[in-house]
């Protein structure tokens, strides 16, 4: 959870900074945000490349596991779909962008800026940090009502980093490699269906 207020510490200061005018016309000007974004990809390529204990373990794995982040692609597009029918102001393009951030606050959130606006990435970087700290905080019940897998599910691309301790913890050792070889996956998922969603 402490990662995630830092982010949101930095968004608003950002914002502040920007509206009083601290900030240089050359950032607010220039394309510095889609570079910030390929530089977080590369980021996230070397992390994951370099983990090779997850790689190995995942390889160990039945081929049921794949069911794992079809479950939570499901879910989660279904749920925001059903949500767009409550918001007439935001179309099912919209909320299907934002929902296929799967909690990965930074990347989508940054996507949709540059592909929608600044209020649709606003709104993605807020239900992506929603959705990981419901999961941080609602783990124990998640597997009490829906099962081990429940807080996995929930969790979406955060769950081979930030929300695999309380995973562990509440759902068992054995759902650890489950719960990577899940983050790896929807994490990868998410540039391209983000993509896919604000390109409709």
């Amino acid at each position: 959870m402490r990662g995630s207020l830092i982010i949101v510490a930095f968004f608003i200061a950002g914002l502040l900074l920007a509206r009083w005018g601290w900030i240089p016309s050359s950032l607010s000007e220039g394309d510095v945000s889609i570079w910030a974004l390929y530089a977080l990809m590369f980021l996230v390529g070397i992390s994951i490349g370099s983990d090779t204990q997850a790689l190995k373990a995942i390889r160990g794995q039945h081929w049921k596991i794949l069911w794992v982040p079809v479950a939570t692609w499901a879910g989660t597009l279904a749920g925001t779909a059903l949500a767009s029918l409550l918001l007439p102001s935001r179309n099912l393009a919209d909320c299907l962008a934002v929902g296929s951030g799967f909690g990965y606050y930074s990347l989508s959130s940054i996507f949709i800026t540059e592909y929608r606006g600044a209020e649709l990435g606003t709104i993605a970087l807020a239900a992506n940090i929603i959705r990981e700290i419901i999961t941080l905080l609602g783990a124990p019940l998640l597997v009490c009502w829906f099962g081990k897998l429940a807080p996995i599910c929930a969790g979406g691309a955060t769950t081979m980093d930030t929300t695999l301790p309380v995973i562990t913890r509440f759902s068992g050792k054995e759902f650890v490699v489950i719960s990577i070889f899940h983050g790896f996956i929807v994490d990868f998922s998410v540039p391209f269906l983000v993509t896919f969603f604000c390109k409709l």
